[in-house]
């Protein structure tokens, strides 16, 4: 929960009596809970129509008490569940509408309802997601259009099973490429990303296959959690070397 603080009249802080904060306020009270966050990043939100802050007659950006616990709303739901920016908004919406609705959950596998994500990615979900989605599914979840999913699919980012649907995974993958989109990241700078990561899975199909092979039912069956542990090392073991090499810890 956000608390936004009190003070003078001239502190830009939204006291009780409804005064409002100047944007770098608001980006201090953010991030108690959100380090990373950024003026840049606020701005974008804005231009999304997350928030609708004020303006001074000068132009200044003035933002209410309940701007700001709408920002951390719209943070916490994208680090929390992947969501796209389309769908919180939705999602919120109909909330101030009054209506009661449920967190969309796009799900990756191993994803709880309640959204824990790498956690457990090691374990077995509580309520597991559909192994599979039909394209027009995930062109609505990703809030992305028929031509950029398949200039994604001839960079290898996504590809479809036999049957033309895909891989419940697909959503996260076509989630996380969209935000990394909004920086200036494009697919096609993310074919190494790809191959690195087709690279880091040959190397547990490695280990795993000699086990998918055996005589014995029970060992062919281990194969398959010990394919989930092994994805989940290299996977934090992938994170932990790009923030070693960025210089940065994420939260």
């Amino acid at each position: 929960m956000l608390h936004t603080p009190s003070g003078g009249a001239d502190s830009g802080t939204a006291a009780a009596d409804g005064r409002l904060m100047s944007i770098g306020t608001v980006l201090n009270v953010l991030r108690e809970e959100f380090p990373e966050v950024t003026i840049s990043k606020i701005r974008f939100l804005e231009s999304e129509g997350l928030i609708e802050p004020q303006r001074t007659p000068s132009g200044y950006r003035k933002f209410s008490a309940r701007d700001v616990e709408r920002l951390g709303q719209v943070l916490r739901m994208q680090r929390d569940h992947y969501l796209p920016l389309k769908v919180i908004r939705e999602h919120l919406d109909a909330l101030e509408r009054g209506e009661e609705v449920r967190l969309p959950s796009l799900g990756r596998p191993g994803e709880t309802a309640e959204g824990e994500l790498l956690g457990d990615l090691l374990g077995e979900p509580e309520c597991p997601s559909p192994a599979r989605i039909g394209r027009e599914e995930l062109l609505t979840a990703a809030g992305i259009g028929a031509e950029q999913l398949q200039e994604w699919e001839s960079y290898g980012l996504l590809a479809p099973l036999p049957d033309g649907t895909y891989d419940a995974e697909a959503i996260t993958v076509a989630t996380l490429v969209v935000e990394l989109g909004r920086h200036g990241i494009e697919p096609r700078h993310l074919r190494a990303v790809k191959a690195a990561a087709d690279r880091e899975a040959g190397l547990v199909d490695q280990v795993v296959a000699p086990l998918r092979r055996h005589r014995n039912p029970q060992t062919r069956a281990h194969a398959e959690a010990r394919t989930k542990e092994l994805a989940g090392l290299a996977v934090k073991l992938h994170a932990a070397l790009v923030q070693c090499a960025l210089g940065v810890r994420l939260p």
